[in-house]
């Protein structure tokens, strides 16, 4: 009898705190469906209710520590309650007092210094269970760095603010917490994230998922090189790189992890090929335009000299896929293994209607969260033309409450990197960056080249890649001039490295996003589609350096764009240490040694290089005949 007693109320604790996470669940996507489809609220309002049911769903389902018990009442549960009640109160402070705290800006009382405080608080804990040490402790120095201004390394010495300062900036404004990256997570993302969860349980993502590979299973990583080639396709009429992410993620993310790719590295390939999606003609986003007014260039010659750079930036992506494949040994499956195309056209064929809808919503330039919103009404009607197909309200709750809990590690990330940004902004770090950027260089344009991809990925923690542009061209753009850099090329070469930050850690929205998707570590996958994106770094010096826009004549043009192929190829080797076998050190010096050749002025340069690569392909090659002879 005692156990008995002591089992009952174990049980009702964990059924109770089970039924809260459910109810918060429900409610938040419900509640994230109405602001996207049928009314606005203020971003403040909107993102505060937001975090406050993800904090709380995070502090339900992540233990303290490891191995503390969630099925009892207990210390450590008791902490879970008190961290939720917070989160709790200071979402309703600032939900309800809103007009007060716009009011008070610059004159605080106890109390916003008191929910400031709270507020990062709450966030760093739900780091720290979420995401883990690594994004808390960046966040954590970001703080400090704001606060002992007066003691940094001369380069970045500023004023320094107080903790009133700090605190209220990054709470009670939307230049820190409440800013852009969780306002990303807030709208498209989860909208995105809970249309992939009706996906998956229609079985509509099944049968995208069987489809994609009944075409492309035959090939060494194929459903990735579609991923990278959709992506593409999606971003030239997006024109959004986060929208993309979120749009073609939910289909492309679920198929690779399918085949054998890992969690992180599925996740890393869209982020890094949607990345792509914002370089590629017709619409590149609102940067182009801008460049187009800038420089007086007709928006038609912009996307003229944007598509062969876009292109090999896509032929980078796919080959790091394609190694990737290899490495794992992810090869091609035999036609009998692979799903029947027309059996599964059979099955499915009614699920391409809201597919379809999707992109039509995207191309007549609806906001993403609307046609997310589109999306998710079409899908589930859709499903309930076929008796297979129609989930019950039991499964419809379900996915409600799913798509809620993945959007809980993107979320959290997004708040996290909150912090980042709002001290970045506050201390004015981005802009003094810049503007030692020109007299660093000295003059040697690489090395003003490698200062302002630094200088971009400062600016992408605080501000969108747009503003990013326009600051960077304003204050470095003149400087690439001066060092002969052509007008266009200097706008199309800081317009490339303004895109780093969306695939870039601390702060990497793309990244963030797919890991959502996936469910993986946001930032192991973060640093995996930085290696991916690896050309947003290297075409742009190629612009520098070589007739890469087609500002040259058409045998030197045909010559670079050759060069560029065999330089990207030798890169990628260089990184991935794996071409036909795997590739040792001394090889690996080599294979970077022939990429930089390539690139290099001077034709006699470029042809050593590409000696130099044909060489190592031959070793390669001997190399894989005697182990196919051995084997």
């Amino acid at each position: 009898m005692p156990a008995k007693a002591q089992e009952k109320p174990t049980t009702a604790v964990a059924w109770t705190i089970a039924k809260v996470v459910t109810v918060i669940g429900i409610a938040l996507s419900l509640f994230q469906l109405y602001t996207a489809g049928v009314i606005a609220m203020t971003a403040m309002r909107h993102r505060s209710v937001f975090l406050t049911c993800i904090l709380v769903m995070a502090f339900l389902t992540k233990p303290l520590y490891k191995g503390a018990r969630k099925d009892r009442f207990n210390a450590a549960m008791c902490v879970d309650l008190l961290l939720s009640a917070a989160a709790v109160v200071v979402g309703a402070y600032v939900f309800f007092d809103l007009d007060g705290i716009f009011d008070r800006q610059g004159d605080w009382s106890a109390w916003d210094l008191r929910i400031g405080i709270a507020l990062v608080m709450l966030v760093l804990e739900a780091t720290r269970r979420v995401i883990g040490l690594n994004l808390m402790i960046i966040a954590c120095l970001f703080l400090l760095f704001g606060y002992f201004g007066p003691w940094m390394p001369e380069l970045f010495v500023h004023k320094g603010y107080s903790v009133e300062r700090i605190a209220t900036t990054l709470s009670l404004t939307t230049e820190g917490i409440f800013g852009l990256p969780l306002g990303v997570a807030a709208t498209f993302v989860f909208i995105f994230i809970l249309f992939g969860a009706f996906l998956d349980k229609t079985g509509a993502g099944n049968f995208f998922i069987n489809l994609s590979y009944s075409i492309t299973g035959r090939f060494s990583g194929g459903p990735a090189k579609t991923a990278v080639v959709a992506s593409g396709f999606m971003g030239s009429v997006a024109g959004s790189a986060v929208a993309n992410v979120v749009a073609t993620g939910s289909f492309t993310i679920p198929m690779m992890i399918k085949v054998g790719y890992r969690k992180h590295v599925a996740a890393a390939v869209e982020a890094a090929a949607s990345t792509g999606g914002q370089l590629m003609p017709p619409i590149m986003g609102a940067g182009a335009f801008l460049m187009a007014e800038f420089t007086q260039t007709p928006y038609l010659e912009i996307v003229k000299i944007a598509f062969i750079p876009a292109l090999l930036y896509f032929f980078s992506v796919i080959l790091f896929v394609h190694f990737e494949a290899q490495k794992q040994g992810i090869w091609g499956q035999p036609k009998e293994l692979l799903p029947r195309i027309g059996q599964t056209m059979k099955d499915g064929i009614h699920f391409i209607i809201p597919v379809a809808i999707l992109i039509t919503v995207l191309m007549m330039n609806y906001s993403p969260m609307m046609a997310g919103f589109i999306a998710i009404i079409a899908v589930y009607l859709t499903a309930l033309l076929r008796r297979h197909s129609r989930i019950s309200f039991r499964t419809l709750l379900n996915t409600l409450e799913q798509g809620a809990r993945n959007a809980v590690l993107v979320a959290v990330a997004c708040a996290a990197a909150g912090i980042i940004v709002g001290i970045v902004n506050l201390t004015g770090t981005g802009l003094h960056f810049s503007s030692l950027v020109v007299s660093l260089s000295r003059g040697v344009p690489l090395l003003a080249l490698i200062l302002i991809a630094l200088t971009s990925l400062l600016l992408g923690m605080g501000l969108p890649v747009t503003a990013s542009y326009i600051v960077l061209i304003i204050l470095a753009g003149p400087g690439l001039m001066d060092l002969g850099i052509p007008l266009i090329t200097a706008h199309m070469i800081v317009f490339w490295y303004s895109q780093d930050a969306n695939v870039t850690p601390p702060v990497a929205l793309e990244s963030f996003a797919a890991s959502g998707i996936a469910g993986s570590s946001p930032m192991r996958t973060a640093f995996t589609s930085w290696k991916l994106a690896k050309g947003i770094y290297i075409i742009p010096i190629i612009m520098a350096y070589h007739p890469l826009l087609l500002d040259g004549p058409p045998w030197e043009v045909t010559e670079t764009i050759i060069f560029s192929l065999f330089a990207i190829t030798a890169f990628v080797i260089c990184l991935e240490r794996y071409f036909l076998t795997p590739v040792s050190w001394p090889e690996t010096v080599l294979y970077g040694t022939a990429a930089i050749l390539l690139i290099w002025v001077g034709s006699l340069w470029n042809y050593l290089g590409l000696l130099l690569f044909l060489t190592l392909v031959a070793i390669q090659i001997a190399a894989k005949k005697k182990k196919g002879a051995s084997g």
